[in-house]
C-alpha cells in the first residue's frame, strides 16, 4: 500500500499523533516527553500544525479511560487484543468525536481510516471505520441524523 501522507496541517497532525500515541501504548512514553521528541526530529513537525498536535496527544492521553469506555461497547474483542495502531487511531477517533464537536464527523472517521490504511494491518481500516462510525452514532447522533 502507498504511503500516502495528508495534505492539511491538522491531517499531518494527526498523523504525528498516531505515531505518538503508539508509542505511549506500547513504550508508556509520557507525553511530555513526546512532545520534545517530535518537534526535535530533525525534520521537526514540518507543515503539521504543531498546536492541534499538542492539543491532540495531551487531550487524548488525557481523556484515555473515559474514550476506552466509548470504544469498548463496539468493538468484537477484548481491548488487550487491539493492534496498538488501530488502538492508537480509535483513541484519536474517539477523541475529536467526542471533543472536537467543530470538526465534522465524517472527516473524522475518513481521516481516521486512512490513518489506519497507512499505518495499520492490512484489512485493519473496515475495524476502524465500523467502530468509529458506531461511536459516531453515539457521540453525534444529532449530526448524523440518526
Amino acid at each position: 500500500m502507498t504511503d500516502q501522507l495528508p495534505q492539511s496541517r491538522r491531517g499531518l497532525a494527526r498523523r504525528l499523533t498516531v505515531q505518538a500515541l503508539y508509542q505511549w501504548l506500547v513504550n508508556e512514553t509520557q507525553p511530555d516527553a513526546l512532545l520534545k521528541q517530535f518537534r526535535e526530529q530533525p525534520e521537526g513537525l514540518g507543515r503539521a500544525d504543531g498546536d492541534y498536535f499538542t492539543e491532540l496527544l495531551k487531550g487524548v492521553v488525557d481523556q484515555a479511560p473515559e474514550l476506552t469506555m466509548a470504544i469498548v461497547p463496539h468493538i468484537d474483542r477484548p481491548l488487550s487484543q487491539l493492534d496498538p495502531v488501530e488502538h492508537a487511531v480509535l483513541l484519536l477517533g474517539a477523541y475529536e468525536l467526542t471533543h472536537k464537536i467543530e470538526v465534522p464527523w465524517k472527516v473524522v472517521v475518513n481521516e481516521s481510516v486512512n490513518l489506519a490504511k497507512v499505518f495499520g494491518a492490512e484489512e485493519g481500516y473496515k475495524f476502524v471505520n465500523g467502530v468509529l462510525d458506531k461511536l459516531a452514532r453515539d457521540a453525534r447522533g444529532r449530526e448524523i441524523g440518526a
